[in-house]
């Protein structure tokens, strides 16, 4: 029997794809917002593309706002961008 595959919506184009292509971006009980490379750190976390369009299409909705339930300073928001930026190119590149 094949298994099931896990998907996930996008919070910047509302798309669902298998969690393994989207990067999940986490809150966690410290009330800390980090990218989750793993996906399987402990909190709250919100699934994106690996692009820095969706990013900023879930920051300019406030979507990743909503769905980690919590207010992201500006810093905070321009450092998820730089380190998507960075992910995004390793990808790219097949690291």
């Amino acid at each position: 029997m094949a298994r099931k595959i896990p998907l996930r919506v996008c919070t910047g184009c509302g798309e669902s794809k298998p969690k393994k292509e989207l990067i999940r971006i986490l809150r966690t009980p410290e009330e800390e917002i980090i990218v989750d490379t793993t996906g399987k750190k402990n909190g709250r976390g919100a699934y994106i593309c690996c692009s820095s369009d969706c990013l900023k299409k879930a920051i300019k909705t406030r979507g990743l706002e909503r769905s980690l339930k919590v207010e992201i300073p500006k810093e905070l928001l321009d450092t998820l961008e730089k380190e998507m930026v960075s992910l995004e190119s390793d990808i790219k590149k097949g690291i």
